[in-house]
């Protein structure tokens, strides 16, 4: 399957933001997009969609892109040299450094599922979520679109119910839109709408509080979030020091394989100051949820901590963190669309 690519350039219309001197986040990119499904027939889906469609996806992906699938059969023999290789089975490079080791290595890529739970989708009726690409993983947004146009013919859902992809559009949150794909015509355009470094920061920057009283912020955990300390789940809080560490580990990954630049960080430090970071309030429980794994051929456990979560403390090292956090998700299962979290003050 081929779908046309309009090279032609759009206008960006990124924000002028000033740099953090003192983190290294500088090389990190991202772009969002918006994806809009139109049920051609009964749609059948579960509570939480992103199960199905990281799964019909990946299954079709490596169908339609895999040179020799006997080969591949257990893992992709050509690593990041081929397209399924990189975004779903990301190997480390032969000069990787201290991260060569690493066991999971994230992809580069989150789905974020719609937030309802509604499970049926008559025909007529549209379907949008929201697809992130991080650092090199952008230039493969191509693949993702030509499979899910094509995963809309063979079906999605329990009774493998058809859709058509309508419309993709790239945003920056509250700022911009362009469109970069549309039904009628197939023609996939380029979108300089990016989020960097120095979005992040000048995000961050927002929400500075003063450092004379108690700054507090809040983290509304939408999605179920995953999160180990100790080698054990954590089920309730979490706790800032748990929270922080986990998520440094997930960026600077994220930052290493995918964007080419390593953070540097202090990390050892970052993670005991944030010892002294007090939860002020904790609303939040465990949602039990579960995939079946074509891969592996078993169900596989995905619940997580949902809820509000405020904490109290020096906050000001940890905002752009925080902020690239709501973007890339934090925690197991973030392909999924699993540890997504909002920022309040």
């Amino acid at each position: 399957m081929t779908i046309k690519t309009n090279l032609e350039e759009l206008d960006s219309s990124l924000p002028n933001a000033q740099s953090s001197s003192d983190l290294s986040l500088i090389a990190f990119t991202l772009a969002r997009y918006h994806l809009t499904l139109e049920a051609v027939e009964t749609l059948h889906l579960p509570p939480f969609k992103g199960s199905a469609l990281r799964g019909g996806f990946g299954h079709l992906f490596k169908r339609l892109v895999c040179v020799q699938p006997t080969a591949c059969l257990q893992r992709c023999t050509l690593a990041n040299h081929c397209p399924y290789g990189y975004i779903f089975e990301t190997s480390p490079p032969e000069d990787a450094g201290v991260l060569r080791n690493i066991s999971e290595i994230p992809r580069p890529f989150i789905i974020e599922p719609p937030p309802d739970k509604k499970m049926l989708f008559i025909p007529g009726e549209t379907l949008t979520f929201g697809l992130t690409l991080v650092g090199r993983g952008i230039d493969y947004l191509p693949y993702f679109l030509a499979v899910f146009r094509e995963l809309g013919r063979e079906g999605l859902g329990r009774r493998r119910g058809q859709f058509r992809l309508k419309a993709v559009e790239a945003i920056l949150p509250g700022q911009a839109a362009e469109t970069v794909y549309r039904a009628e015509d197939e023609v996939v355009r380029t979108s300089q709408l990016q989020l960097t470094g120095e979005t992040i920061a000048a995000r961050a920057a927002s929400l500075i509080l003063s450092p004379t009283s108690n700054p507090q912020l809040t983290l509304t955990f939408l999605t179920p979030t995953r999160l180990k300390h100790q080698r054990n789940w954590v089920r309730r809080g979490p706790a800032f020091q748990a929270l922080i560490k986990v998520l440094l580990g997930r960026i600077s990954s994220l930052s290493y394989f995918h964007c080419g630049q390593p953070l540097e960080l202090d990390f050892r430090g970052l993670i005991d100051q944030a010892a002294a970071i007090e939860t002020t309030n904790c609303e939040t429980h465990w949602e039990d949820w579960e995939r079946f794994s074509g891969r592996q051929k078993q169900r596989i456990e995905l619940g997580g901590l949902v809820g509000r979560v405020t904490y109290q403390g020096d906050l000001r090292p940890y905002l752009p963190f925080l902020v690239l956090g709501e973007l890339v998700h934090v925690g197991k299962g973030a392909v999924f669309g699993n540890g997504r979290y909002r920022i309040e003050r």
